[in-house]
């Protein structure tokens, strides 16, 4: 299946494809006039449709069907410190994308190396990794945001901080285990300050291990993606 992305997809409708899409029909694929394709706005729809003009720059196409997709019906929040080298977060977003995560925040934490990201390019490493694992809607990418504005905005009753003080913590797997929605904080290669660890709890974040190895930054949030996919997934 080839899969596109397009807003406002509506059946029956002619919608045009952004030059970069266009480019892809027209040069990569050499699609011709009447081929079939698959489109999605990122927000859980898919639909069919007919290519009726085809150029690198701009390729129409119409909408001839919609096909009718099941709601997830678990959801993760992953609040995670952008790590220095960029590509290294933007591997974590293609593959946390792959495996289906809901949400993602990057935050600006004490340590943290990175004070500013893309979110333009970021954008597009989730697009494309959307496409390719047949994700239809895609994960929410939030503004940087720092961490104590995070810690004091949210309610989300399944709340836990992952970090590597010697302390008392669960078993991330084991504390999803019954639960269909989570939000994790994962903090930057230096870790959270004491201070971010005490605020975390005193707003009700459960502490828990990723196992027993001290993980890079992105590596903690892909472990994560894959503990809770494998546990909260329809089978």
């Amino acid at each position: 299946m080839q899969l596109f992305f397009c807003d406002n997809l509506v059946l029956n409708s002619e919608v045009i494809l952004s030059q970069e899409e266009s480019y892809h029909a027209a040069q990569v694929l050499r699609m011709r006039i009447g081929d079939i394709i698959h489109l999605t706005d990122g927000l859980g729809h898919l639909f069919k449709g007919e290519l009726i003009n085809v150029d690198s720059k701009k390729s129409l196409v119409r909408l001839t069907e919609e096909i009718p997709q099941k709601s997830a019906t678990s959801n993760l929040h992953i609040a995670i410190a952008p790590t220095k080298n960029i590509d290294r977060f933007e591997w974590f977003l293609e593959k946390a994308t792959e495996m289906g995560v809901t949400e993602i925040t990057p935050l600006l934490c004490r340590y943290s190396e990175r004070k500013e990201i893309k979110p333009e390019r970021l954008n597009k490493v989730i697009v494309s990794a959307a496409k390719q694992s047949h994700h239809f809607k895609f994960p929410l990418l939030n503004p940087l945001v720092k961490f104590e504005d995070f810690i004091k905005s949210t309610s989300n009753e399944n709340k836990f901080i992952a970090h590597c003080e010697s302390s008392d913590k669960s078993d991330f797997g084991k504390s999803i285990v019954h639960e269909k929605s989570a939000l994790l904080l994962i903090g930057p290669e230096g870790d959270f300050s004491e201070h971010e660890i005490q605020l975390a709890i005193s707003n009700n974040y459960s502490p828990v291990s990723l196992g027993e190895s001290r993980l890079r930054t992105e590596t903690a949030g892909v472990y994560a993606c894959a503990v809770f996919n494998a546990l909260t997934q329809d089978l």
